[in-house]
Order: structure tokens, then C-alpha cells, then sequence
């Protein structure tokens, strides 16, 4: 009988003594901050030199800042000065980004210089891509090396959770990004003890990166978008429809993925890829315009400022194109990552429906759209939701969004991603 009362006994997971958590404080807050200020100051620099090529430039020769001339130049150019980089400067800036995700390898020191640089022209360039992937994997290096020789005894796989941490929260402004992030990595492996003690110190490295980016550069994702009241069920039927059109569009340039990647790899030299790749996304840009370019957090404001100022053909326009044009620049070469094209493209594609759709709530519209992209781009359930809401600051659209995101998931769940193996095949 008391044999029997023990195996039913529920498990207890013990909980971590604060005396082991409070060592990490220190080391968490010192890597949150140190990671954000190199994301922020990286980000200042290439807006810095994009001030310079995009304005100062044009206006002394005396042509249009974004005429089609003018994109395909600097496209092109910067194709071959991250070219130079690639082909040069020691380490390579890193390896074929197409391979790489969120989740970053640790590279050595000598890596890390070229790949900066690299993120940097590449940002003030124009080419589809944001600065997260490429700065994880330099906060994780230098994690993981200042790391290990301040504290040599402290785990070694704990430098790159608070790395990643770190630059998501101040990617984000918030360590909830980085919390939800953390969270799946957690599920995906064996963990011990509670989900909060192990989150606990890249929580800490993320509140620390997000507050530190907050003060110095007050990162904004609020879309201002008209505001959205309680929802209906109308409003439930455009956010599953819309998420699951955002995750079908995805799913379409994920496919493709391989077969362009591999497309310019026949070229096989970064000074033939990446021209190559600039040449084709000019004439994208010729295509698409001006809002095609760089990362698009920027120019999705400029979308959203006015969600009725275009035509449905013109906002399918904007979708299409970014979209191809994020495919050709992770494709190349270019060093940078996915989620902030993925957005515009989200972003642009939930206007669309609006302007086909007077009844479709543009919140709603940007919010859905942006959940289907993102959840076909990166298969990363939280962060897809968290980035789908936060753009839109709405209490109601939450319910929304989580309804709309299973159907959606359902499409994406168990295919190829956007990240692909060494050797070419999809990561799935």
C-alpha cells in the first residue's frame, strides 16, 4: 500500500537555491549591455554611411536619391565591397549565411571584424536583410571568448544563451523576445530544474540588452495603425485567412530557397556572387521602388502612416518584390538575417488585403500577415506571435493572432525552412 502511494506520488521538479542563480547576475548583466551597445553602435554607423551614399552623394552629382540609375549603382556597389570583404579580410566574415539562424554558431575572434563590417555596408547598402543574425554571431564570439577568460570556470555554453539573449532584447526593446526565444531552444532540449530558473540568466542578459538599447536608441515597433477595437467575428476570419495567404507566400520563397542559393553558387567566387546578387536586386528595386530597399523597419511605418494611400496592385506589388528581393539577398551572400523583410512583406501583404477588403481592419490585416511570413520564415511559433502583436498595440488582436496562428502553423510545421545544411539541402 505505501509502496502504491509512492509511485503515484506526483514529481516535484526541485527548484534552483538562489545561491546558485545569483553568481550569474553580473556576467548576464555585463554581456546584455556590452551586446546591446554593439548592435546599437553598429546600426548607427551604417545609418551614418547610408546618410552619406543615399543623400550626400546623389545630391552633389545631382541625381535622384533613389532613381533607378542611382539604386542600381549602389546596389551593385555594395555587392562588390561585401565581395572585397568576403573575399579578403581574414575569416571571410564568417560562413555562407544561408546556412545560419538565429541560433549562431560560435566563431573565432579573427571572424568576427570582417563580419561586422560586412553587416555594416550591407545595412547602409539597401540590400532585404536586418542586422540580427550576423550580430548574434559576433556577441556570441566575443561572449564566449571575453567570457571564458574573465570567468574560466563558469560553464562555457552558458556564454552563448546570453549572448543570443542579449541582442534579441535589444533587438526587440523588450526581453520578452528573447524570453520566448530561450523557450523553445529550452523545449527543444533535455533541461533540468524549472523553466525559470534556466531562463534566468539569459533573462537577465536580455532585460539588461533591452533597457540599455531603450535609453541609448528608444527602438519603436508601434505601427500607429488605426485603432482596433474588440474583435468580431469577421475580424477572426480575416486573421486566419490572411495568416495562412502570409504563410503559403512564405512557404513559396522558402521552396525556392535552395534552387536560387545554389544558382549563385555556380558562380562560386563572392566577388562573381554578390555583384551578381546587387545587380539583380537593382533591377527588383527598379521594379518595386525605394520602400524595397534596406531592412524595411523604417519604410513599413512609412506603409502604415497611410494604410489607404495605395491600390491593392500596388501593395501586391510592394509584397511580391520584397520579398524576392529578401530571397536573392539571403541567397548570395550578403551577410544579414530575415525577420525584419519578412515583416514588410507581412506588412505589405495584410495592406493588400485591406485595399481588397474594405471590412479587413488594416491591424488586423498587418498583424495576420506578418504571423503567416514569419512563421513560414523562421518556424519559430513565440517570436512569429510576439513580433505579429507588438506592431499592432491592441489587446484584442492577441486572441486573434493566436487562433490565426494555428491553421497557419499547421501549413508550415514539418516542411523545409529558410536555412539551409553545408551542403545545399534544407534544414527542416
Amino acid at each position: 500500500m505505501v509502496q502504491d502511494s509512492a509511485r503515484q506520488a506526483p514529481s516535484v521538479t526541485p527548484a534552483t537555491p538562489a545561491r546558485a542563480l545569483l553568481p550569474s547576475v553580473l556576467p548576464a548583466l555585463a554581456v546584455g549591455v556590452v551586446s546591446s551597445l554593439l548592435l546599437v553602435g553598429v546600426e548607427a554607423a551604417a545609418e551614418e554611411l547610408q546618410g552619406v551614399l543615399w543623400r550626400t552623394v546623389p545630391d552633389a552629382l545631382g541625381v535622384g536619391r533613389y532613381s533607378v540609375a542611382w539604386m542600381f549603382v549602389m546596389l551593385v556597389a555594395t555587392g562588390v565591397a561585401v565581395g572585397l570583404v568576403v573575399w579578403k579580410v581574414p575569416g571571410h566574415a564568417g560562413p555562407d549565411p544561408a546556412t545560419v539562424g538565429l541560433d549562431a554558431p560560435v566563431l573565432p575572434p579573427v571572424v568576427l571584424p570582417g563580419l561586422l563590417l560586412a553587416t555594416a555596408l550591407m545595412l547602409a547598402g539597401g540590400p532585404s536583410l536586418g542586422p540580427e543574425n550576423p550580430i548574434i554571431a559576433v556577441n556570441v564570439g566575443l561572449a564566449v571568448w571575453l567570457g571564458g577568460r574573465a570567468l574560466p570556470r563558469a560553464p562555457g555554453r552558458i556564454w552563448p544563451a546570453l549572448a543570443e539573449a542579449a541582442t534579441i532584447g535589444a533587438l526587440f526593446g523588450t526581453p520578452v523576445a528573447a524570453a520566448l526565444v530561450i523557450s523553445e531552444v529550452l523545449a527543444r532540449q533535455e533541461t533540468r530544474g524549472l523553466l525559470w530558473d534556466n531562463l534566468f540568466p539569459p533573462l537577465t542578459a536580455a532585460a539588461a540588452g533591452a533597457l540599455t538599447a531603450t535609453l541609448v536608441d528608444h527602438p519603436s515597433f508601434d505601427l500607429d495603425l488605426p485603432s482596433f477595437g474588440r474583435p468580431g467575428w469577421g475580424d477572426l476570419s480575416a486573421a486566419v485567412l490572411v495568416a495562412a495567404a502570409g504563410a503559403l507566400l512564405g512557404m513559396g520563397a522558402v521552396r525556392a530557397f535552395p534552387y536560387v542559393h545554389a544558382a549563385f553558387r555556380r558562380l562560386r567566387h563572392p566577388m562573381l556572387m554578390l555583384p551578381a546578387g546587387g545587380a539583380v536586386l537593382g533591377a527588383l528595386a527598379a521594379l518595386g521602388g525605394h520602400l524595397t530597399l534596406f531592412k524595411g523597419l523604417d519604410e513599413i511605418a512609412e506603409l502604415a502612416h497611410d494604410p489607404d494611400g495605395r491600390s491593392a496592385g500596388e501593395f501586391a506589388v510592394l509584397t511580391v518584390v520584397k520579398l524576392a528581393a529578401l530571397l536573392v539577398a539571403a541567397s548570395c551572400g550578403f551577410r544579414g538575417g530575415r525577420i525584419f523583410p519578412a515583416v514588410f512583406v507581412g506588412t505589405a501583404l495584410g495592406l493588400c488585403a485591406h485595399a481588397l477588403v474594405s471590412g479587413v481592419h488594416p491591424a488586423v490585416g498587418v498583424s495576420a500577415g506578418v504571423l503567416g511570413v514569419l512563421l513560414a520564415i523562421t518556424r519559430q511559433g513565440w517570436i512569429s506571435l510576439f513580433v505579429a502583436a507588438v506592431l499592432v498595440a491592441s489587446p484584442g488582436i492577441i486572441t486573434l493572432l493566436c487562433v490565426a496562428s494555428l491553421p497557419a502553423w499547421l501549413l508550415v510545421t514539418g516542411r523545409p525552412q529558410m536555412q539551409l545544411r553545408p551542403d545545399g539541402t534544407p534544414v527542416r
